[in-house]
């Protein structure tokens, strides 16, 4: 009768482990679409941060470019107000001269000191007309200057306002390519999902219902004893007919699955908890389920699935499905995984 029961607990759809297996899938599945769209980030960010490298610079140059028109504005003004004041002494340097012209032609005393001074003013005159007509030349000067100054700020202001406006359609573009991103990952996932179910479905025709062989969320087990003896890691010559099957359903499979999809099939080797001693073969469970492994993974190489397309992995005894110390416990827990999952 316990013997009944124990079949009966065996054969009943151990649910909890797949639930953990498949929210383990789910949470592995939003890590890597956070880090393609972190790494995404990071190079447009890096990208941006170059962009505002140089509008700091742009900006710097347009500060000393207004403070050079400051400077160029102020010393033409003092330099307008110097000629304003050359041609006030002008004039009235030329007003003295006619006065003094006058009174020479009015009166012939003091003809020699009055034509000594109008000769004295006509020399200063003439001296104010050179100051002034420098003054002139220089107010072009800057005035050129000034409008040079001018031209080369409005040009700066206008490759400012093409990289501000360039640095938003980047900001868009990352926000554009992070939804995109997301929802091409998900198709992927639910794809990939399809094309599973549609593995394990012919796996079960394959093998047959049986307690040694069952589906655990998103994953295909296999007891390790229908392959392997105790302690060994090579197939078995009846567990090589198993392993064929599994290879055929995965080659039907694979001529499905779109090329774009990088799909694998991951072999995990897992065994009891009990130490496998360090004289045999094997030094630990470590070493033991990476070899079932593999040998698994060979014989599927053997049967014409690409290297490519598969993973070996051993997991030892550090994932067990349960947790008890029993014989039928430490049965459970030594088991070969199969599961169709991104590369």
């Amino acid at each position: 009768m316990a013997l009944a029961k124990a079949r009966r607990s065996e054969s009943g759809m151990n649910y909890w482990p797949g639930f953990v297996d498949a929210l383990s899938t789910l949470i592995l599945g939003i890590i890597f679409l956070l880090t393609v769209f972190v790494v995404v980030q990071f190079y447009l960010q890096q990208e941006v941060a170059g962009k505002d490298t140089a509008l700091q610079r742009l900006n710097a140059q347009i500060a000393q470019l207004t403070d050079l028109l400051s400077l160029e504005k102020s010393g033409k003004s003092s330099l307008e107000d110097q000629l304003a004041q050359l041609r006030a002494s002008l004039a009235g340097a030329e007003t003295e001269r006619d006065r003094l012209k006058g009174e020479l032609a009015g009166t012939g005393l003091g003809a020699s000191q009055a034509q000594s001074a109008i000769g004295d003013l006509t020399s200063k005159l003439e001296g104010e007309k050179r100051i002034s007509s420098n003054a002139l030349a220089q107010v072009e000067i800057l005035n050129q200057q000034i409008l040079a100054l001018r031209r080369q700020l409005a040009a700066l202001e206008s490759v400012l306002d093409a990289s501000e406006k360039k640095d938003k359609d980047s900001q868009a573009r990352i926000a554009d390519l992070g939804q995109r991103l997301n929802l091409a990952l998900a198709a992927r996932v639910r794809e990939l999902s399809k094309y599973r179910s549609d593995f394990f479905g012919r796996l079960r025709e394959i093998l047959g219902d049986r307690p040694d062989i069952r589906i655990v969320g998103d994953r295909f087990v296999l007891q390790s004893e229908l392959l392997f003896d105790v302690g060994k890691a090579e197939l078995k010559p009846e567990a090589q007919a198993e392993v064929e099957k599994i290879a055929s359903a995965l080659l039907d499979l694979s001529k499905k699955i779109p090329d774009d999809i990088a799909w694998v099939l991951r072999v995990d080797g897992h065994t009891d908890v009990r130490p496998t001693g360090t004289t045999g073969q094997f030094k630990s469970n470590w070493d033991l389920s990476a070899a079932r492994a593999i040998a698994v993974v060979q014989y599927l190489v053997s049967k014409g699935i690409p290297p490519q397309r598969l993973v070996a992995a051993g997991f030892g005894e550090f994932q067990p499905i349960d947790s008890g110390t029993t014989e039928e416990a430490y049965r459970r827990n030594r088991r070969i995984e199969f599961k169709l999952t991104e590369r």
